[in-house]
């Protein structure tokens, strides 16, 4: 009995040490109104038994009193919970739900078709892997589809998965299915997403969900949970990028010592590693990293911790901790991109509170660029934001704060908008660049010798300011530049500006 409770013991530590190593996927499900997302999640629980025994027995009940398909079990309740979603038979918040299989754990947010809740769309979007797009195959590609494909390629994923949902009621029609994926495929091309993998399926008969569907002989392709389960995705990615510390805290305990904790947002970080305090510019080295369970020699993306610093440095919430060769950057103005979620409109020139991690400041929407329209990717001149819209826009704080592009790091690149009277999130953003950085001008010297020098002294000046995204050749242009006008324009101009002054006290004007 010993040994057979020895062999349990030895087998249960094996598949909890497996299950422990398994990497997790997080993906949402979105698309328009009554595209079945629920269903679908439902559906995915069911099938993979990761329902416990109470909350399926209670979605068999409200099914008899709520549901769409008779006395049978409707999926879609084992999502929506709220009452004013089984009463109205929608999405209202989005749902996170938890599964797992042999080969990966999943965490899915489900969210919102409606128009009026974009916003909570936004919400369950801001930090998954993947997103699984739904379209009813009998309404094909509608606006809040591409309003979502939109939002998904703007935060920055990658990976789309395509499910035509309602297969069924279309006869799992071939031809139907591949208009809607080219449809589709032709508006993420114009977005930068290529990485879409188009699945035919019905939620609510089951097909290509688990197993392939003998309805759709013609697909060759794999089924929903095959897919999600080999999605590729990089699970390291912020190990890779420059280390950034956002401070949540200055943890004073004692007298003795004076630490700042936060979570490592990105990269990694050794004791004794030179640091750079944004967006003050201060430096100092770690000396120690203290965790819950101790001091350690490294911390990691990911991992909350306390650092301490050998110099005395004045380090405050808001502040980012990173590396000397790689530091986060510092501004107060901005362009980013906005997308709208309050009632009141956006109107240039009204103060809202910015927080950007764990920075604060007061920020003011200076100038609205344009409007995007989401059905045609238009850019439209406006002069407020709606409730839902994305625009271009341009930032004005009241302070620098530290902060990456968007592009370069997600959790130090975004930020929401506070209404300042009813403390609600007006809106949610991304940091694409600074404007106006001081740091990055640099005055292009004229190679002239003294002579001419005296010269350029007795005219008027002009600076030409060159500006553009990082790499796009701005020093190279203003080289170019300085060389032509300083061999083909100055002294020609130079002489010719003699002659005419003489000619003028003359009286002689030559043609």
């Amino acid at each position: 009995m010993a040994v057979a409770d020895t062999q349990i013991k030895a087998d249960i530590d094996t598949y909890l040490a497996d299950d422990e190593n398994k990497d997790m996927l997080r993906f949402i499900t979105c698309g328009s109104v009554d595209d079945g997302k629920s269903t679908l999640v439902g559906r995915l629980l069911f099938e993979t038994n990761a329902l416990p025994e109470d909350q399926l027995e209670s979605a068999k009940q409200a099914s008899i009193k709520h549901g769409t398909q008779g006395n049978d079990l409707d999926y879609a309740l084992l999502v929506d919970g709220l009452s004013a979603e089984r009463e109205q038979g929608i999405t209202i918040d989005v749902a996170y739900r938890y599964f797992n299989t042999a080969k990966r754990k999943f965490i899915i947010a489900d969210t919102p078709g409606h128009e009026q809740y974009t916003r909570n769309m936004i919400t369950g979007a801001s930090n998954v892997d993947a997103a699984v797009i739904l379209i009813d195959a009998r309404k094909g590609v509608l606006t809040q589809t591409k309003r979502h494909l939109y939002l998904v390629s703007l935060i920055g994923i990658e990976n789309v998965v395509l499910a035509v949902n309602k297969m069924d009621l279309i006869g799992y029609s071939e031809d139907k299915f591949n208009t809607i994926v080219d449809t589709f495929k032709e508006f993420a091309s114009a977005q930068g997403i290529t990485q879409i993998t188009a699945i035919p399926l019905s939620a609510l008969q089951g097909d290509n969900i688990i197993a392939p569907s003998t309805n759709t002989p013609w697909y060759h392709g794999t089924t929903l949970l095959s897919c999600l389960e080999t999605l590729p995705f990089d699970v390291v990615d912020s190990l890779d990028q420059p280390f950034r510390l956002p401070v949540q805290w200055v943890n004073r305990p004692n007298l003795d010592f004076r630490g700042f904790a936060g979570t490592v947002a990105s990269g990694k970080i050794k004791t004794g590693d030179n640091v750079r305090i944004q967006p003050s510019g201060k430096t100092s080295n770690i000396d120690r990293i203290v965790t819950y369970d101790g001091d350690i020699e490294e911390a990691i993306a990911g991992q909350a911790v306390t650092v301490t610093l050998a110099d005395e440095i004045d380090v405050s919430r808001g502040d980012i901790i990173s590396t000397t060769e790689t530091p986060a950057s510092t501004a107060n103005q901005f362009e980013s991109t906005l997308i709208w979620m309050d009632e009141e409109p956006l109107l240039p020139g009204r103060e809202y509170n910015i927080q950007c991690g764990t920075a604060t400041a007061v920020a003011t929407v200076t100038d609205i660029k344009y409007e995007v329209n989401v059905d045609t990717l238009e850019h439209v001149a406006s002069k407020k934001l709606e409730l839902n819209a994305i625009g271009l826009c341009n930032l004005n704080l009241d302070r620098q704060i530290a902060f990456d592009a968007f592009a370069d790091n997600r959790t130090t690149g975004s930020f929401i908008l506070i209404d300042r009277l009813t403390n609600a999130t007006a809106a949610a953003g991304i940091l694409n660049f600074a404007l106006r950085r001081s740091q990055n001008i640099h005055m292009q010297a004229v190679d002239v010798d003294k002579k001419k020098r005296s010269e350029l002294k007795k005219q008027q000046s002009c600076v030409v300011w060159f500006t553009g995204l990082s790499g796009s050749g701005k020093s190279t242009i203003a080289n170019i530049v300085e060389r032509k006008l300083t061999e083909a324009t100055y002294l020609p101009a130079r002489r010719r500006q003699r002659q005419t002054r003489a000619e003028q006290r003359s009286g002689i004007y030559r043609r």
